[in-house]
């Protein structure tokens, strides 16, 4: 039988010739496993707020561990009613439990207070994150940013502009960062660095908008780092009789933000007249 003829009809049983086996010339290096137990002396400290969780936890505390090989992961369990510390204690996490609902975004500063590392990671319970899309808050930190956010405004292709959205665009530009658009510490994930933390304090991170704003006011290093678009990974919460109170607590933290703003810079927030004349109007 002629090589013509074995090799058509190796095509037609589906079947390769027999060709000799290549010798490996590099060593196959063992996949390392990640322990399942927090590092005695973090680098960082990722720190995640939950409430009845109990089904998304474990995976959200997974991805949380990737992003380090120096890595604490800390659970403030707050008002659950299931097994969410249960889970996150089998995970290896440090869990802070609290029997009541500690409020929106208080889980942030207990979990600062518990921290240890030099780089604080912020991410929730109910958002399942790889950690290949958090990593990148972490460089940032490491390469000299204080503030590292996420690259995520909200909807804005609504023909009416969501409250939120619209209440974090106006902030940035009273801050005189238009470039940050609708970016803030409002969404998740997010990162900072210890010296931002000895700055802000941690009982400020309970209201995003204001420790956002004071970070911009003492001239600390904020920037956007990655986009990981959670609007569409976190799950619709039903509203109370039509009505938002989470809507309702961000937008006044916002305005309290302002406030701030207008009693450091004065009035004008620190922006000048420009070309007017005012001692002209009578």
């Amino acid at each position: 039988m002629s090589l013509k003829h074995k090799r058509t009809a190796a095509r037609r049983t589906g079947r390769r010739a027999a060709r000799p086996a290549r010798r490996n010339s590099r060593p196959v290096r063992p996949v390392a496993v990640r322990p399942a137990q927090n590092h005695p002396e973090p680098y960082v400290s990722v720190i995640i707020p939950a409430m009845n969780e109990a089904r998304t936890i474990a995976s959200v505390i997974a991805g949380a561990r990737g992003v380090h090989p120096r890595c604490e992961v800390i659970v403030i369990v707050n008002g659950s009613a299931d097994k969410t510390a249960e889970i996150a204690k089998s995970m290896g996490a440090h869990v802070i439990s609290f029997e009541q609902p500690l409020g929106h975004d208080v889980g942030r500063s207990v979990g600062a207070d518990a921290a240890k590392g030099e780089v604080l990671l912020f991410t929730d319970g109910d958002i399942v994150i790889p950690a290949a899309q958090l990593r990148p808050f972490v460089s940032a930190i490491r390469g000299g940013t204080d503030v590292a956010l996420n690259d995520y405004s909200g909807p804005v292709r609504s023909r009416v502009p969501h409250p939120v959205v619209l209440s974090k665009y106006a902030l940035n530009i009273m801050l005189g960062r238009s470039d940050l658009k609708g970016y803030s510490l409002t969404a998740v994930p997010h990162a900072l660095s210890r010296k931002a933390l000895n700055v802000l304090g941690s009982g400020l991170l309970s209201r995003p908008p204001l420790a956002y704003a004071r970070a911009l006011l003492e001239g600390l290093s904020v920037r956007e780092v990655h986009k990981v678009p959670v609007g569409k990974l976190n799950a619709v919460r039903r509203k109370r009789g039509g009505r938002d109170p989470l809507q309702e607590i961000i937008l006044r933290d916002h305005l309290d933000a302002v406030s701030m703003l207008l009693e450091l810079k004065g009035e004008r927030a620190g922006f000048s007249d420009g070309t007017r004349r005012r001692e002209m109007v009578r």
